[in-house]
C-alpha cells in the first residue's frame, strides 16, 4: 500500500519536473500565403496604375508601419525593459516571428505604392520650393527603410536563431531585444517627421 501511494505521488512530480521546451518557429508559415496575396495585389495595382488601390496600399501600409513603430518603441519597449531575461525570451518566441514577415511587407507596400502614386500624379516634377518636401520625405523614408531591413530584421533573426540553440544565451537575447526596441523607437520618431511632411504635401 505504501509503495503504491508513493508511486502515485511521484507520478505528477515527474510530469511537471521536465517541462517541454516550446519549438521556435523562425517564419510563421501560416502567414506566408497572406503576404503572397498582399504583394501580388500590390503588383497588380502598380502594373495597372490603379489609383484607388495605390492610395489604399500607401495609406494602410504607411499607417500600420507608423503605428507599429510608435507602439513598439514607446509602449512595448518600456514594458520589456522591466521584464526578467526569461520573460523577455518567452516574449520573443511569440513576438519576433510575426515581426519577421510583417515589417518587410509593410515597408514594401508603403514605398512601392508611394513611388507609383508620385509618378502617377506627376509629383516628382513639382517645382521648388515644394520639391524640397519630397526630397525630405525620400531621405527620411530611405533611412527608415535601411534601419527596418538592415538593423531590425537582422536583430530579429539573431534572437530567433539564438532561441533555437540547445542552451540559449539569455544575456545575448536581452542585448538584441534592446537593440530592436531602441531602433524601433528611433524609427518611431522619424515616422513623426514623415507625418509632418505628408500632411504638408496633402494640404497644398
Amino acid at each position: 500500500m505504501a509503495e503504491a501511494t508513493m508511486g502515485n505521488a511521484a507520478a505528477p512530480l515527474r510530469a511537471v519536473s521536465m517541462p517541454e521546451r516550446p519549438s521556435i518557429q523562425i517564419v510563421p508559415v501560416r502567414a506566408v500565403p497572406v503576404v503572397v496575396v498582399v504583394l501580388g495585389l500590390l503588383v497588380v495595382a502598380i502594373a495597372g496604375n490603379w489609383l484607388w488601390a495605390l492610395d489604399f496600399f500607401h495609406i494602410v501600409g504607411g499607417g500600420l508601419w507608423t503605428g507599429i513603430d510608435l507602439f513598439v518603441g514607446f509602449v512595448i519597449g518600456p514594458i520589456i525593459g522591466r521584464m526578467s531575461i526569461q520573460a523577455r525570451a518567452e516574449f520573443s518566441t511569440r513576438f519576433m516571428p510575426k515581426m519577421l514577415l510583417l515589417m518587410p511587407t509593410l515597408v514594401t507596400m508603403t514605398l512601392a505604392s508611394g513611388w507609383q502614386l508620385a509618378r502617377h500624379l506627376n509629383l516628382l516634377v513639382v517645382g521648388y520650393p515644394q520639391h524640397w518636401w519630397f526630397v525630405a520625405s525620400f531621405a527620411v523614408v530611405g533611412v527608415m527603410s535601411v534601419v527596418a531591413l538592415g538593423i531590425l530584421e537582422p536583430a530579429n533573426l539573431a534572437v530567433l536563431f539564438e532561441m533555437r540553440k540547445p542552451h540559449p544565451n539569455g544575456q545575448r537575447i536581452a542585448r538584441l531585444m534592446r537593440r530592436f526596441i531602441y531602433t524601433a523607437g528611433i524609427t518611431g520618431l522619424m515616422q513623426l517627421a514623415t507625418l509632418v511632411i505628408m500632411t504638408k504635401v496633402a494640404t497644398w
